[in-house]
């Protein structure tokens, strides 16, 4: 398998607590190899109308590009935001042992 056929998904929950949990739901559905909880950071976005600023807690996802879909629809079924971000982020490139890591451990279907 080609680095272009992984990607890393970014994510934003409301706390660490969400964080976790989704990272146990995309883990364990394999949907994701591997789950990062990068901490809390602070965000500022437009949202009804006005600028927020709130903390979130960060979360990136190693996964196949195939199994986007699938776990953004999982993430945003068990996310507490009405619309969470996830994003893909695609490699370039990776150690072909680890790539090789990344597709043994996610969904084959």
């Amino acid at each position: 398998m080609t680095a272009d056929e992984f990607c890393l998904v970014y994510v934003t929950a409301r706390n660490r607590a969400e964080a976790e949990r989704l990272a146990r739901v995309a883990v364990g559905a394999r949907l994701a190899a591997c789950a990062n909880i990068l901490g809390e950071i602070r965000s500022f976005y437009w949202w009804d109308g006005a600028v927020q600023d709130e903390p979130e807690c960060a979360l990136v996802l190693k996964t196949r590009r195939d199994l986007f879909d699938a776990l953004a629809a999982a993430i945003k079924a068990e996310h507490s935001y009405d619309c969470p971000c996830v994003v893909a982020l695609p490699l370039a490139s990776g150690a072909p042992d680890y790539l090789a890591w990344l597709a043994a451990e996610t969904a084959t279907g």
